[in-house]
C-alpha cells in the first residue's frame, strides 16, 4: 500500500466527528496546559491516561498527542507575556520574547511563534508519513538481539540527554528497570519483589507510577515555589508580523524546523533539546552584528526555537510508532496508553492497526491547523488565565489524580501507590534527579529482559550473539560512542551549561 492510500485511510479515520472533537479538545487543553505555568504536558497526559481507557484507541492517542504538541504552542504565550515558561521547551523563548513584549511588540512575537510552529508542525508530520513505513519494514527484520541492542541505545540516549548528573541519570534508569521487574516472571512463573503483597503479583501498573511521579510531585514542587501568577499586559498590540519581521524570521523558521525534525527522533531528545540547539545556532550565525542583540528583543530568538520545539515534539512520535521505543517521557506515556488498550507497541502496529497508525498521523495536520486558528484569537483569554494563582488550581488537580487512578482498576491500593510515588518523585526532584529516565527504564526494562533472555536461549547462552549480528553490534557501538562523547570535557561542560540555563 503506497503512502497516498495510507494517508487516505488515515484521513477517513481522523475526520470522523468523534476524532475531530478529541483532536480539538486535545490541542485546546494542551494550549491551556502550556499557558498555565506549573503543570506541563507530562503531568497532564499522566493525569488523563485513566480517562482514555473508556475511549477508542485511536481517539485516545489523538487526544493525548494533541495535548503534547498543543502544549508546545501554549508554552510560548506565558514565556512572551509574563516571562514565565509555561512549558520547559519555552525557556529560551523568554530571553527575546518577553523583551519584545516589553517593547510593545508582544503581538508580533506571538504571531511569529504561532506561524513558525504551524509550519514546523506540518513539515515534521510529513516526515513521519514519509519515513514511518520504511522504518517499520526495517524493524520487522529485527530479532531478539537487535531489539535488545536498540533498547540499550534508547536508554543510553535517555541518560546522555537527561538534565543533571550522568551518574544520577544512570541510577534512575536502574531504578526504573527494577520497578519494571516487580511481579510474576512470565517465563518461570516465579514471584519477584512482591514482599507478600497480592496486589503486586501482576506488577506495578503504569498509571499510578506516572501520575505519582509527575502529577503529585509536580503539585508539591509548585506549592513550594512562590506564587507564580504574574501581571500580564492588558494589550498585546498587532498580532501579525510585518514584512521586515517575516523576512528576518524566515531563515530561523526553516533552520529550526530542520533541527527539531532531526533531534526529535533521537532517544531522549524532543522539544527541549531542539529549542536550545536552534537558539544557539541562530545566535552564532548572527554573531556580534545582530541588531538588536540576542536577549534584547531579537525576533529570530523567538522564530527559531519555537519552530524547533514543535518540529521536535512531532518527530519524537517516529521511534514510538515504528519501533515501540519512547524517545521522551510523553512518548513513554503514549506507549502506556497503547498498553491500556491491549496494543503491543512496535512495528506490528502499522500492519495490525493501520487505521490507528495513519489516523494519528493525519490528526496531527488537523491539530496544527486547529492550533493556528485557536491561538491567535484566544490571546486575550490566555492573558486573563495567567492571572489565576496556582494555589486555586491544585486542589482540583489533586482530586482529578485520585479519581483517575482509582477508575482504572477500582483499587484503593493504586491510590496508595500513586501517593508513594508522588513522595518519591518529590525526593528525586530535591536530589536533582530527573524522572524521565526512570519512566523509560520502567517501560523498556521488561522488554529489555525478555529480548535478552530470548536471544540467549536461541544462542544457547553465547553472549557473543549480540556482536555477531552487524545491526546489533552497530547499535551497541553507537551506545558506547554516545557515552564516550558526552564524557569529553568540552561537551560535558556545554551540556551542563545548557541544562543549567533550563533550570
Amino acid at each position: 500500500m503506497d503512502i497516498w492510500a495510507n494517508l487516505a485511510l488515515g484521513w477517513s479515520q481522523a475526520v470522523s466527528l468523534a476524532n475531530l472533537a478529541y483532536c480539538l479538545a486535545g490541542v485546546g487543553l494542551g494550549t491551556l496546559v502550556g499557558v498555565l505555568p506549573g503543570l506541563g504536558p507530562v503531568a497532564t497526559v499522566a493525569m488523563l491516561l485513566p480517562l482514555t481507557y473508556a475511549l477508542d484507541p485511536a481517539s485516545a492517542l489523538i487526544l493525548l498527542a494533541g495535548i503534547y504538541y498543543g502544549a508546545q504552542y501554549g508554552g510560548s504565550t506565558a514565556a512572551i507575556l509574563v516571562n514565565i515558561p509555561g512549558e520547559a521547551s519555552a525557556v529560551v523563548t523568554c530571553l527575546d520574547g518577553h523583551r519584545l513584549a516589553r517593547q510593545g511588540r508582544a503581538g508580533a512575537a506571538l504571531g511569529i511563534a504561532a506561524l513558525g510552529s504551524f509550519i514546523a508542525g506540518c513539515f515534521s508530520t510529513m516526515l513521519i508519513a514519509a519515513f514511518a513505513e520504511p522504518l517499520t519494514q526495517v524493524a520487522f527484520a529485527f530479532g531478539a538481539r537487535e531489539y535488545f541492542s536498540l533498547m540499550i541505545l534508547g536508554l543510553t540516549g535517555a541518560v546522555v540527554l537527561a538534565s543533571g548528573s550522568l551518574i544520577k541519570a544512570v541510577g534512575m534508569i536502574f531504578v526504573g528497570v527494577l520497578l519494571g521487574l516487580i511481579g510474576m516472571d512470565v517465563q518461570s512463573g516465579a514471584l519477584r519483589y512482591v514482599f507478600g503483597l497480592d496486589e503486586l503479583m501482576d506488577g506495578i501498573d503504569f498509571v499510578p507510577i506516572s501520575m505519582g511521579i509527575y502529577g503529585l510531585a509536580e503539585i508539591a514542587r509548585n506549592l513550594e515555589a512562590a506564587d507564580r501568577s504574574a501581571a500580564a499586559p492588558s494589550s498585546v498590540g498587532r498580532l501579525l508580523p510585518n514584512k521586515e519581521e517575516w523576512k528576518a524570521s524566515a531563515g530561523p523558521i526553516a533552520r529550526g524546523t530542520l533541527i527539531g525534525s532531526f533531534l526529535g527522533i533521537l532517544p531522549g531528545g524532543g522539544a527541549l533539546l531542539s529549542s536550545f540547539a536552534s537558539y544557539t545556532l541562530e545566535k552564532k550565525l548572527a554573531g556580534a552584528k545582530a541588531n538588536p542583540p540576542f536577549g534584547e528583543g531579537n525576533i529570530r530568538g523567538v522564530a527559531g526555537p519555537e519552530s524547533a520545539n514543535n518540529a521536535g515534539a512531532q518527530t519524537s512520535f517516529i521511534p514510538m510508532l515504528t519501533l515501540g521505543i519512547p524517545s521522551n517521557a510523553v512518548m513513554a506515556l503514549m506507549i502506556g496508553a497503547m498498553m491500556l488498550h491491549d496494543i503491543t507497541p512496535g512495528p506490528q502496529v502499522m500492519s495490525s492497526n493501520p487505521e490507528l497508525f495513519w489516523g494519528l498521523i493525519v490528526s496531527m495536520w488537523l491539530g496544527n491547523a486547529f492550533l493556528l486558528v485557536l491561538n491567535l484569537p484566544l490571546i486575550g483569554v490566555w492573558v486573563r488565565l495567567l492571572r489565576v494563582p496556582y494555589r486555586l488550581l491544585y486542589p482540583a488537580i489533586l482530586l482529578f489524580c485520585a479519581v483517575g487512578v482509582y477508575s482504572v482498576n477500582n483499587s484503593v491500593f493504586d491510590i496508595w501507590l500513586m501517593m508513594g510515588f508522588g513522595v518519591l518523585g518529590w525526593i528525586f526532584a530535591k536530589l536533582g534527579c530527573e524522572c524521565a529516565p526512570l519512566l523509560l527504564g520502567f517501560l523498556l526494562g521488561p522488554m529489555l529482559e525478555e529480548n535478552f533472555r530470548r536471544a540467549l536461549l536461541l544462542s544457547r547462552g553465547d553472549l557473543l550473539t549480540f556482536v555477531e549480528s552487524p545491526v546489533s553490534a552497530g547499535l551497541l557501538i553507537a551506545s558506547l560512542l554516545l557515552l564516550l562523547i558526552v564524557t569529553v570535557p568540552a561537551i560535558r561542560s556545554g551540556r551542563e551549561k545548557a541544562f543549567a540555563e533550563d533550570d
